[in-house]
């Protein structure tokens, strides 16, 4: 067989521990693969490369993607159809006349797909309408996806925006600061949940629910000022939103109406993360006067500063553990692509890994607030503690 792999969406770092899995197995079972370049977007215009085995030695230890990567979705064109059934029929045609086809352009017999909500869905629709055999590879530092306990790259990622987080621990002490720290998680705060907890910071804000400034930030630290805390770090989701109150009697900057307007990205979801929401959120907290009040009365001027960490969050090379886990990833893609298999996503439960239906598997995977999940336990735990009062 020649099977085509392509890497979609934002990069996580592992995806060429990946590809060389799928490379190295192939050669082993005697198959051909070909890389697409740049995601969805090299898959429409036919742009593919030559991935000899020869000449990727060692690529597991690799970060970034060797054949790029792109946020192009197939289906724009219908994205705003009005009638859902119409709508439906709609994909169903576009995957028959224009990604069926391309098989024969790109002139593979199967397809890995490797990526996160955004790219695996499209597999999946691939997958639900055409006789070609399509695999899915869950890659996404959001960990987000139902199918898998941990998606490839989450923890190179949680390593990464823990150390900077500790990093500024030593600058805003220096300074007396307050530090608000903008993390990745548009919808899934999995990400500033582990650095948060695991850095030690202050206060974690999570888009799984709504926060209130007064009760959930404020007063928190002005409990902590009383103690005689002298900085604060604040991990803060790209994507957290207050409650309607909260917006209405706190927010001098944004209204409600702020995020009503938001743009949507070519997947049809809010851009959140455009708001830039540490530096609302540090303005906001720098026109508190009661908040100044309470600094003051310690001798300490109110100063906040905002960080986002963003890309570099998906920046370097992958940890051990996602070498080890995107090379076991891409072996096992490529052997149910031996044996036939479609419609499927690889997937880690526990120690082994697995696999499960891609409809199913790339559902959307959050911390539920209202459950007794024992992270979100240890979340409340270790930053209540922070605000007791020191002892003497």
């Amino acid at each position: 067989m020649r099977v085509g792999i392509l890497t979609g969406g934002g990069d996580a770092l592992g995806l060429n521990a990946v590809i060389y899995g799928v490379v190295v197995k192939a050669f082993e079972l005697g198959h051909e693969v070909v890389g697409i370049l740049k995601g969805w977007k090299g898959f429409l215009n036919n742009e593919t490369r030559s991935l000899d085995i020869t000449k990727l030695n060692d690529l597991h230890a690799t970060g970034g993607t060797v054949l790029f990567s792109s946020r192009t979705n197939p289906f724009a064109s219908i994205r705003d159809h009005e009638n859902p059934k119409g709508k439906e029929e709609a994909i169903r045609k576009h995957v028959r006349e224009v990604l069926v086809p391309k098989f024969d352009a790109l002139g593979i017999d199967a397809l890995i797909a490797v990526g996160g909500d955004d790219t695996l869905p499209v597999a999946a629709r691939l997958a639900e309408n055409c006789d070609k055999k399509v695999i899915g590879v869950p890659t996404t530092i959001d960990n987000d996806l139902m199918g898998t306990d941990y998606s490839l790259g989450f923890w190179s990622s949680v390593q990464l925006a823990t150390t900077t987080l500790e990093n500024l621990q030593t600058t805003a002490k220096s300074q007396q600061r307050v530090s608000v720290v903008e993390v990745m998680g548009q919808n899934a705060g999995w990400l500033p949940l582990m650095s948060g907890i695991a850095s030690g910071a202050d206060i974690i804000l999570l888009p799984e629910t709504c926060f209130d400034l007064q009760k959930d930030v404020i007063d928190v630290l002005v409990k902590r000022v009383q103690n005689s805390y002298i900085y604060h770090i604040l991990a803060v989701s790209e994507g957290v939103i207050p409650t309607d109150e909260s917006l209405e009697r706190d927010f001098k900057t944004i209204t409600k109406e702020t995020f009503d307007k938001l743009p949507k990205d070519v997947f049809g979801d809010s851009k959140r993360a455009s708001l830039n929401f540490s530096k609302i959120l540090a303005k906001e907290l720098e026109k508190n006067a009661a908040l100044k009040a309470e600094f003051q009365k310690k001798n300490v001027e109110l100063e906040v500063r905002d960080f986002v960490l963003g890309h570099s969050m998906q920046a370097g090379i992958p940890n051990a553990f996602d070498r080890i886990l995107g090379l076991r990833f891409g072996v096992r893609a490529m052997e149910l692509v031996h044996k036939g298999k479609t419609g499927l996503m690889v997937s880690l439960r526990g120690t082994k890994i697995e696999t499960c239906g891609l409809t199913e598997g790339v559902k959307q995977r959050v911390e539920d607030p209202k459950t007794t999940s024992d992270l979100l336990a240890l979340k409340r735990l270790v930053t209540s503690t922070k605000h007791v009062s020191k002892k003497k």
